[in-house]
């Protein structure tokens, strides 16, 4: 056996590979997040066929870790309107959560995309959507027009704010790739003699 086949490099990471990271705080530190009562939570569970003793993924039936936002926060790098509350959240798995990101959930579930269901091979995934659907229908979540609620002008000093700190984040991964370069070339040299 080759020992090699086994090996696999990290992949390498960029300060500015983080910039939506940096995004996802911004709008997640202005959504209001609205805790469900009891009756929500049980009703919730019931309408997606999910035993709260055995919580499993919404999306796929695996063991659930996380709750995902059925309807994206974010879209296009800005809020899309929508809050985190019970009525916009399911039990996820994290494959399911990371691999769906801020795709519309009918769209991802089917898809090939790495890691959703199908790709996965589940095979209750129709049985899955219609109990999501009747989820989706469950209580009408209208979109909150944030900006009207703030005001421009907080509105924008908000996004100005991230705005810097993307540029910041530019000018540091320069600064990084030129000491990255030097480390490298100080390894060359010595790998040399």
């Amino acid at each position: 056996m080759n020992t090699m086949a086994i090996f696999k490099m990290p992949k390498a990471v960029s300060i500015t590979g983080r910039s939506s990271t940096i995004t996802n705080s911004f709008v997640n530190s202005i959504i209001p997040c609205v805790s469900p009562t009891e009756k929500q939570l049980g009703e919730c569970l019931k309408i997606l066929g999910l035993d709260p003793e055995d919580l499993r993924c919404a999306y796929c039936g695996d063991k659930s870790t996380e709750w995902d936002h059925l309807r994206p926060i974010v879209e296009n790098k800005k809020p899309t309107g929508y809050i985190t509350d019970i009525y916009n959240l399911v039990p996820s798995c994290g494959k399911c959560n990371q691999s769906k990101g801020n795709k519309y959930w009918k769209d991802w579930i089917n898809s090939n995309a790495k890691c959703s269901p199908k790709s996965r091979g589940k095979t209750d995934v129709n049985q899955r959507i219609g109990r999501l659907e009747k989820y989706e229908k469950w209580k009408s979540v209208t979109r909150i027009n944030l900006k009207n609620i703030v005001g421009k002008e907080l509105w924008s000093q908000h996004w100005a704010n991230c705005g810097r700190l993307h540029d910041v984040m530019k000018e540091a991964q320069v600064l990084a790739d030129q000491v990255k370069e030097r480390i490298q070339a100080h390894m060359d040299l010595e790998d040399s003699h």
